[in-house]
């Protein structure tokens, strides 16, 4: 059988979730029957808790090869997996996602384009994920806390694919180097690197996939704290790229750290207004977008992570890179993926 499709799954201590991922896979296998030609290619990144029993399971239904490595990083496992692939495609999902029957029809539909050349899809939330993984997804994807930059139908800025659901001819990944040894921002830096060199990207809304995102309020602080800090990296990378809307994170905290500092005086509570309005504004949008009570209860708690987390990583990025004049800026490094 012709491959199409290599599906590249790095993993880290993650055998649990990566068979949900292999199972949602198989489901899609099963009712597709021959019509896609696939392989899909696991990679252990330096794990102590490892997934070849998981692949061994899958091993008579799903066309898969299990590759491991000493522990470098997401990028760099995407990287191995992609040396071996067959396919003309590479399609690269975190072990954390869980693809819904449609996603490949909505793939080979984008693709009958032969202009495209890489793409991206959408995140959601499960109806079974908990409210504290609905929350998350609630902030890391509406449009009055990203500004739609991670596949929204509204944006206010340039779409980039993320590699958490993210395809490439394999040529045109082998052009360019493949993923970068940034730890954090590769995979934006690796869409940027693909434009520079004429490569056309495409947003394909209906091949979204559901992203579990396992994870607390503090794991999440330090993602998108990583992803601050990230953005000022790929800007001296790529000048022009950071917009205002990365800079709105900043601006809040920057507000919040006034807001603090009029507690002392009179009338100092009423700074803290806007912030309770937003409050509720996130908390009605949140039920709209979740239906679920307990969802949007934390999605106010949630959203404020993401802006603080993300705003104090660029701020103390820029200070370090731009004020302090070092070549890179890094925190979590060591424990944000165990």
């Amino acid at each position: 059988m012709t491959i199409r499709y290599s599906i590249i799954i790095p993993v880290y201590n993650r055998p649990d979730e990566l068979g949900e991922l292999l199972e949602s896979l198989l489901k899609i296998r099963k009712s597709a029957g021959s019509a896609f030609g696939w392989e899909v290619i696991v990679v252990e990144d330096g794990s102590s808790v490892r997934s070849g029993g998981v692949c061994k399971a899958y091993s008579q239904e799903l066309e898969i090869r299990y590759v491991s490595q000493d522990n470098a990083g997401p990028a760099a496992a995407r990287n191995t997996g992609s040396k071996s692939a067959r396919g003309e495609w590479l399609i690269f999902f975190d072990s954390d996602c869980i693809i819904p029957q449609g996603y490949f029809n909505a793939v080979n539909e984008a693709l009958e384009d032969p202009s495209i050349d890489f793409f991206g899809g959408p995140d959601r939330a499960a109806a079974e994920f908990t409210a504290t993984q609905k929350a998350i997804d609630y902030a890391m994807t509406s449009f009055l806390t990203t500004g739609g930059i991670r596949g929204g139908r509204r944006k206010l800025d340039t779409y980039y694919p993320r590699s958490f659901n993210k395809g490439i001819r394999k040529s045109a990944f082998e052009d360019v180097g493949g993923f970068s040894g940034l730890r954090f921002g590769e995979d934006l830096d690796l869409s940027m690197r693909l434009m520079k060199a004429g490569y056309r990207p495409a947003l394909v809304e209906d091949a979204w996939v559901y992203h579990k995102r396992r994870t607390n309020l503090k794991k999440f602080f330090k993602q998108v704290y990583n992803s601050g800090m990230a953005r000022v990296v790929l800007n001296r990378l790529h000048p022009g790229t950071m917009k205002a809307v990365h800079l709105l994170p900043s601006l809040f905290v920057v507000y919040l750290a006034v807001a603090l500092l009029s507690l002392p005086f009179a009338s100092g509570e009423i700074i803290w207004y806007p912030v309770g309005i937003l409050a509720v504004i996130l908390f009605i949008d949140g039920y709209r977008s979740t239906g679920d009570i307990g969802a949007s209860l934390l999605v106010p708690p949630a959203s404020f992570v993401q802006l603080c987390g993300y705003g104090t990583g660029l701020l103390h990025s820029f200070f370090l890179i731009r004020i302090l004049g070092r070549n890179r800026a890094s925190a979590f490094e060591k424990n944000f993926y165990k």
